[in-house]
């Protein structure tokens, strides 16, 4: 079941135009919401289309706290020359990684004199919500918007969508403000604007519990069995640290979920080497007889087997994308992410069959890398392992 948003408010994407100086910000027209949800003490921020399902965000970023932020877009306080925009922009940024998203409000500006960059005491406070919730602060939404709500002697319902004056042509349908919540957002509950919740058990919903702890466990168990290997802890502070993107935020559940599909439509008989990386219990729980997994032993081969035999196509596909959009999938990004910047990369390797160069100690050292250095190289090792097969 879908979690309760903590906030919601509507904004629409751009993109940026980097080819000549000062920098151009190019808004998409198409209607959104950004909304961001909590789940398992893990923050998500989601961007999707207001025609499009709840369950189907085009953004869906798990958020380590503190590596995120988002921060009003004011040309006047940019080091770098960009031109005056006529809208009210955020960006998203990361601590760890160049990596950045952009967007426009789309309620109606409340400047009295037409300035359409204005941000409104309204919009500040939204932005300091979310950044406040991305540093893993908790917030009281509802009293926090209640503090500014109407500070323009603007009513409190005049939430009507505003194009800027270069938002490209969309050709999706464009929404009413009816169903959201915009500048004065609430904590209120996206669901209510007439879509289903998400439902574990249908395709490309969350998994079960059951299933998705038992994946979680797996990935701790390994992580265990190499807490005792020497260099898993200390390479960080031993070497320079370079930004570089987290796990999580290499494998997206937009590009994760997508590469199931293709693979479903172009290649299906990879779909059972996938589930072969797939702890046994969550096939089994998956499969005509649940109850061989009920106890706290691994479930026999043979159930397993008969579970992978009765999945169809469209089980398996399914099942693949339960786990991707699980949110102890994205834990487990975390602690291996966390495990490799301290210094576990030699062992993680090792343990995974990963040839990662120097064996992922320092050049002409025994340390071990550490910090995104060491992200930066499990990847890489990643990518030649794969190739050289």
């Amino acid at each position: 079941m879908a979690t309760a948003p903590i906030i919601t408010f509507k904004a629409g994407q751009c993109d940026l135009d980097t080819s000549s100086k000062p920098f151009k910000v190019k808004p998409q027209a198409q209607p959104g919401y950004i909304y961001l949800y909590s789940e398992d003490d893990l923050i998500h921020f989601c961007w999707r289309r207001r025609d499009a399902s709840l369950t189907d965000p085009e953004l869906d970023l798990v958020m380590v706290p503190t590596d995120g932020s988002f921060v009003p877009y004011e040309h006047k306080t940019s080091p770098q020359p960009t031109a005056k925009t006529n809208g009210r922009i955020f960006a998203l940024k990361f601590a760890s990684s160049s990596q950045r998203h952009l967007f426009w409000l789309q309620s109606k500006p409340q400047s009295q004199n037409g300035d359409e960059s204005w941000f409104s005491p309204r919009d500040r406070k939204i932005g300091e919500i979310v950044n406040s919730l991305l540093q893993g602060e908790e917030v009281d939404v509802t009293r926090e918007l209640a503090n500014v709500r109407g500070s323009n002697n603007q009513p409190d319902d005049d939430d009507d969508d505003e194009d800027m004056e270069d938002a490209e042509p969309s050709l999706g349908h464009r929404a009413s403000g009816g169903g959201g919540a915009g500048a004065d957002a609430t904590g209120g509950d996206v669901r209510e604007e007439g879509e289903s919740s998400r439902e574990g058990g249908a395709d490309g919903a969350r998994a079960g519990p059951a299933g998705d702890s038992d994946a979680s466990e797996a990935v701790r168990n390994l992580l265990s069995s190499l807490a005792e290997q020497p260099g898993l802890s200390g390479g960080q502070s031993q070497t320079q640290d370079k930004p570089y993107p987290h796990l999580s935020h290499l494998l997206p559940t937009f590009i994760t979920v997508a590469m199931v599909d293709y693979i479903a439509a172009n290649d299906p008989a990879r779909l059972d080497s996938f589930l072969s990386f797939l702890p046994p219990s969550v096939l089994v729980l998956s499969g005509p007889n649940p109850e061989a997994s009920s106890g706290n032993d691994e479930p026999a081969a043979a159930e397993v087997e008969k579970a992978k035999a009765a999945m169809s196509h469209n089980d398996k596909k399914a099942l693949l994308k339960k786990v991707l959009r699980s949110p102890q999938f994205f834990q487990a990004l975390g602690v291996l992410t966390q495990a490799l910047r301290d210094g576990g990369l030699p062992g993680v390797a090792d343990a995974l069959g990963i040839r990662v160069e120097n064996g992922g100690y320092l050049p002409n050292g025994t340390m071990p890398l550490g910090g995104g250095q060491a992200i930066e190289a499990f990847v890489e090792g990643v990518k030649k392992t794969v190739g050289g097969q």
